[in-house]
């Protein structure tokens, strides 16, 4: 049986696949380490509530 996602899920799943497209350009770009050094910056920035303001656009 499958159910229906809930708007929460949706959302998250939509992240999950921007973050998986941003990933795949990175390493294209400037390779795994590059990449998987941003992402874990990236983290220990939220983490820390050092990752800034949220911009708009």
């Amino acid at each position: 049986m499958q159910t229906e996602l809930t708007a929460e899920e949706k959302s998250k799943d939509a992240f999950f696949e921007r973050l998986a497209e941003l990933s795949q350009e990175m390493v294209a770009r400037h390779g795994k380490d590059f990449s998987m050094g941003a992402l874990v910056l990236a983290a220990r920035w939220i983490a820390e509530n050092r990752a800034g303001p949220l911009k708009t656009n």
